[in-house]
């Protein structure tokens, strides 16, 4: 088991792969790697690590053999689906768990599987969503949008005119359960049980929520409950493939799959086929990424998601309290600390005089900090966070499609996970005051094709970290 931290200690940084890593800078020195990307993707966890190691041995085949291997994989894996329906408080009675590549594809799966009629056609989402929460209904449904607040926040009054105006038409609402930009996190309670009043289905994005709070999905006879999950592996500590969509045994026990193939049915003739159950999994499943995804899981719990979310508040306050120290930094979303335990620990922001990618640029090149930068697959949105006309944001798409995306608007954004400790925090603040203040040493170039800001002079050769050998 793994033991309450103590206060003033750093105990869930060793937990994880990589956390010592050094890497180049600028200067010629090498400098120990602080990993704020986490809303991308995260670090391994060494239990997740450990976890496949130990199953190698034993791999094969699942659902396919009378080998000791193939029956042992077989268990593993059907028990990785156990673990997954526990973290998200899934009934087995009531919900199946498809592991697919990551959320993207389980969203993509879901938009095939909604049972979408002519008098239900509506898909009400927000402007606040990723991508993958977006266009995958626009293939399928109209799409309708409800309206953000000027600070990034979800219109909730909104979200009550959209149900109130299609609310006979929706046939689902599809949230994030957290925004992957500003980390505010949705009531997804409420929004549920005001979906389900209107006959409509309930899905939650999960894959930025998952790794930082407890996720009840609750029975179907709560009025409070989601009928689809999704969560991506890659930001859960266990970037080996895998993601779960998770989802009402009686919608995916009708029609065909998104894809079809071996593994999704139970009879085939030459004339005709029976589908099997769960149907959604084509092909040899990615058996070591569910197993590293589980292992991932139980040290979450173990370490316990109360826990983790007061740890990554500390965090966030920290920063937010730090940065808004320093002048030249605009920050976007809840800039308070003291609400820091009711958000992500995700901080989007802007420099004075500095483009996004040249920001990033130096906080990587000169203090071997890893940050992202853009738009983070979340176009909309950021281009409202970041208040442009109608007028700039169509001359910032016209740039983009005539191939220049050196001036496209974007924001740096710093996310926090377990492994990251105070002292991450520090170095930030320290390197911002830096950048804010134009206290860099380096001369940075901008490429005109890919619009990447390099300190002239620089050579990497990265085969010196690592090769395939």
């Amino acid at each position: 088991m793994i033991e309450t931290p103590i206060p003033g200690t750093e105990p869930y940084t060793a937990l994880f792969a990589g956390t010592e890593s050094r890497v180049p800078v600028l200067d010629g020195s090498l400098q120990r790697y602080t990993n704020l990307d986490s809303a991308a993707s995260t670090p391994t966890l060494k239990s997740a690590l450990a976890a496949i190691e130990r199953f190698m041995d034993h791999y094969a085949s699942v659902h396919r053999g009378m080998g000791f291997k193939s029956q042992l994989s077989t268990h593993f894996f059907e028990k990785s689906r156990e673990v997954t329906l526990a973290f998200l408080r899934a009934d087995p009675e009531e919900h199946t768990c498809i592991f697919v590549k990551n959320a993207t594809e389980g969203l993509n799966i879901l938009a095939h599987r909604i049972p979408f009629t002519t008098e239900r056609d509506v898909v009400i989402t927000s402007g606040m969503e990723h991508h993958s929460n977006d266009l995958p209904w626009r293939n399928v449904g109209r799409v309708v949008h409800v309206k953000t607040l000027p600070d990034g926040r979800m219109d909730l009054d909104d979200f009550d005119r959209c149900l109130r105006a299609h609310g006979d038409r929706t046939a689902l609402v599809t949230i994030s359960g957290a925004s992957n930009v500003t980390g505010f996190i949705n009531p997804t309670g409420k929004l549920a049980r005001k979906t389900h009043a209107a006959g409509a289905l309930f899905a939650v994005d999960c894959a930025q929520l998952a790794p930082h709070r407890a996720i009840d999905m609750r029975p179907l006879d709560d009025p409070e409950h989601f009928d689809f999950a999704v969560i991506s592996a890659h930001k859960l500590y266990a970037p080996f493939g895998s993601g779960a969509l998770v989802g009402r045994k009686d919608i995916f026990a009708v029609d065909a799959p998104f894809m079809s193939g071996g593994g999704t049915v139970k009879i085939v003739t030459y004339d005709d086929h029976v589908w099997g159950d769960p149907r959604d999994e084509a092909g040899s499943p990615n058996t070591v990424g569910a197993i590293a995804m589980a292992a991932a899981m139980r040290t979450l719990e173990e370490i316990g998601m109360d826990a983790v979310a007061a740890h990554e508040a500390e965090l966030t306050a920290r920063a937010l309290d730090g940065m808004t120290a320093i002048g030249g930094i605009t920050i976007f979303g809840d800039r308070d600390p003291a609400n820091a335990a009711n958000r992500l620990g995700v901080i989007p922001f802007a420099i004075e005089g500095m483009t996004d990618v040249q920001a990033a640029a130096i906080l990587a090149y000169e203090f071997g900090i890893g940050a992202r930068n853009g738009r983070f697959c979340a176009y909309p949105y950021t281009m409202r966070l970041l208040g442009l006309s109608a007028a700039e944001e169509a001359a910032a798409n016209a740039r983009i499609l005539s191939g220049d995306i050196r001036t496209v608007p974007g924001l740096v954004r710093v996310s926090f996970g377990l492994y990251n400790t105070p002292g991450d925090v520090d170095r930030l603040l320290h390197a911002l005051d830096c950048v804010a203040h134009r206290k860099f040493q380096g001369t940075y170039i901008q490429d005109p094709v890919t619009g990447d800001f390099i300190p002239e002079g620089w050579r990497v050769r990265y085969e010196d970290y690592f090769d395939f050998r």
